[in-house]
């Protein structure tokens, strides 16, 4: 088990050149949100642009539209019963957050895993993939982060964290993808190698906090990252920023709006 740290994740970060245009930044696509949980969807999407992709759309109900026009101007909406064919047009999906279970909830999840598109699968995703049993549609090297209870529904129940984090590793290597543990301490099951992160605090353990770590990894994807990089970039970069924000907050007063912000500061460190 190698533990993430600066000097690491400082080694594979690509620096923005001066250069730089956003077509080759990426375009990702957030397939998030449903009515009653659009705040999932903007948490993701607003973590996602935070994290350097070029563009971004973001894929929602019609009729919830406009809360991402008006909170997200910099995001483009992308309705999401006329866009689920054309999906295989971006670098990335991050699908999930605030989708719901419902019927209508698993088809988009089965189009976005048969998409030959890098994906990140989280929250209302994984428990659709669990409910309907679509196991065996993982692509290769997608990327999932699930919650304790989210891990269970999938893999089934553990007795201990030793033995979690065993079931996590096999199933990565079965399965050939790649598994984001969140917890108090994050691990990230690669198809041959586990990291523990070294970054975040108590402050992240809030409702909206995995959406957030959602968008940042579908970022990295979207700018070439290869998957376990991205995972590893993603949950450090994270856990840093959610440290960060202890200077003006503390755990309890932390609202992963705060973390969002600080993500600028977190990039500047590893830079340095």
């Amino acid at each position: 088990m190698k533990k993430l740290n600066k000097s690491y994740i400082k080694s594979i970060f690509k620096t923005r050149k001066s250069d730089s245009n956003k077509g080759p930044l990426g375009h990702a696509l957030i397939i998030a949100g449903s009515k009653g949980k659009m705040g999932a969807a903007l948490i993701a999407s607003k973590a996602c642009l935070r994290s350097g992709v070029g563009l971004l759309s973001v894929c929602v109900p019609e009729e919830e539209r406009q809360i991402i026009q008006i909170g997200l101007p910099e995001a483009m909406v992308a309705i999401r019963q006329k866009t689920l064919g054309n999906i295989e047009l971006f670098n990335s999906i991050g699908i999930g957050p605030g989708l719901g279970t419902d019927k209508k909830s698993a088809n988009i999840v089965k189009n976005a895993l048969l998409a030959k598109v890098p994906l990140v699968i989280d929250a209302d995703a994984l428990n659709v993939i669990a409910k309907y049993d679509l196991i065996n549609l993982l692509p290769k090297n997608c990327i999932l982060t699930p919650h304790p209870k989210e891990f269970e529904r999938l893999f089934g129940e553990y007795k201990s964290k030793a033995e979690k984090i065993l079931k996590a590793i096999k199933m990565a290597k079965e399965l050939e993808i790649i598994i984001v543990l969140k917890d108090y301490e994050n691990l990230i099951c690669g198809l041959d190698k586990v990291y523990m992160n070294t970054t975040g605090n108590a402050g992240l353990a809030k409702g909206g906090s995995g959406d957030a770590l959602t968008g940042i990894i579908t970022a990295f994807l979207a700018q070439g990252y290869e998957p376990i990089k991205a995972a590893t970039m993603g949950v450090y970069i994270h856990g840093l920023a959610a440290d960060i924000c202890l200077k003006e907050q503390s755990m309890e007063s932390m609202l992963i709006e705060d973390v969002i912000k600080n993500l600028g500061y977190a990039f500047k460190n590893i830079s340095k």
